[in-house]
């Protein structure tokens, strides 16, 4: 190629701009010259992304709020379609946030531009048909996870395994006396970290559970502390609520925003099911996850779920490595009669299966993803700089 590379690359939110801004360095390092135009953050920007629009605009959860952006929601997708077609670029990335990219890629491939989609929906999860709107509006998808490679094989749709970016941030071993300097913990304490959730609706269904559980195992152990992650204020203040009505003689200590220096800093974690048991394989603690949700939507999700478990770890080895405690399950004696036996060599069992599983998805994800759009555009791209 005689010009210079041009990519168009979408971000919707915080963790895209995240991904995006390690693409671009990476692309940047074998293309330097390479222009990115589209919808970036900070630190995408940052990086030389020309951003169209406040990448905030996409940034909206929740049902309701999203109605009430809607009108501006569809303005912005007809607007990144009609630029793109007006000015081709070599490829286009959507960068997760699936209900936005996907319907700008599909257009533009009908177009003729490539179309990548970065960070693979749940599609082996549930609603499993989805993957024939992805195949049709992409070229190439770039996985985290080994098994979703597996999964878009099945069905011929082109896929790439990268690596998971959180393997590569995340070192294969932590400093738990770090960790808690960092906390202000005593160090010659055994700690369970315990991680209710982040939303308003677990926390409801879990406090109890959970507290009850560390009632039971304070009898039991008299040095064993109890660290508690809480995403911000509001969380805070509902954990404060339920600790004042379910286990006011327990003592918690806890840390608003730091689950992963939490997790770095315990000995055992009870946590609900979510991406941070992902964080706490990499981190290496062994764990137990607990979860309840009301009985409509687990009706809904038995019959939608295609996975045996609910947890990565689990996913990941394709076996029941940690125990999975949901519903009616999510009893404070099985989880207690977990953690005790966490606390034994059976802990460090599983902390060895971590340390292998983190090894599998620790690639240096930006690199590879960088060498797999440039490998969609030209082969060539990835053997020699394009010239300015």
């Amino acid at each position: 190629m005689t010009r210079r590379l041009r990519i168009g690359i979408v971000a919707g939110e915080l963790s895209g701009d995240i991904l995006g801004a390690g693409l671009i360095k990476a692309v940047k390092k074998i293309h330097p010259d390479a222009e990115f135009v589209g919808i970036g953050g900070p630190q995408m920007i940052e990086q030389g992304c020309d951003s169209l629009f406040d990448m905030e605009e996409l940034s909206v959860m929740g049902l309701v709020e999203v109605l009430g952006r809607l009108t501006r929601i569809l303005k912005i997708k007809k607007s990144i379609v009609d630029y793109f077609t007006q000015n081709p670029p070599d490829v286009f990335i959507g960068i997760d946030a699936p209900d936005f990219n996907l319907r700008v890629e599909l257009p533009l491939k009908q177009a003729g531009i490539k179309t990548v989609h970065y960070v693979s929906p749940s599609v082996w999860a549930w609603r499993q048909n989805r993957i024939h709107g992805i195949a049709k509006a992409t070229n190439l998808v770039l996985a985290f996870l080994p098994f979703e490679k597996a999964f878009y094989d099945k069905f011929n749709v082109p896929c790439e395994f990268v690596g998971h970016t959180l393997a590569d941030a995340i070192p294969l071993e932590t400093d738990k006396t770090a960790a808690r300097d960092t906390l202000s913990l005593e160090q010659d304490k055994t700690w369970l970290a315990v991680l209710p959730g982040s939303r308003n609706a677990e926390l409801k269904m879990l406090c109890e559970p959970f507290m009850q559980t560390c009632q039971r195992l304070a009898k039991q152990y008299p040095n064993l502390g109890f660290v508690v992650a809480l995403v911000n204020q509001k969380r805070r203040e509902q954990f404060e609520q339920a600790w004042k009505q379910y286990a006011p003689e327990l003592h918690f200590e806890l840390r608003d925003g730091t689950a992963r220096t939490v997790i770095e800093a315990s000995d055992v974690v009870m946590l609900a099911s979510g991406t941070v048991a992902l964080e706490c394989m990499l981190v290496n603690r062994p764990m137990v996850v607990g979860y309840r949700v009301n009985a409509i939507s687990a009706f809904i999700a038995r019959r939608m779920l295609k996975t045996k478990y609910v947890s990565l770890p689990n996913i990941l080895a394709d076996k029941e490595l940690v125990k999975e405690f949901l519903q009616e399950e999510c009893t404070p004696e099985n989880l207690a009669n977990e953690v005790s036996r966490l606390m034994t060599d059976e802990g460090k069992a599983m902390q060895a299966s971590f340390h292998e599983m983190h090894q599998w998805i620790r690639k240096d994800a930006d690199t590879q993803a960088a060498k797999a759009v440039l490998n969609l555009i030209d082969p060539n791209l990835l053997h020699k700089e394009a010239n300015a």
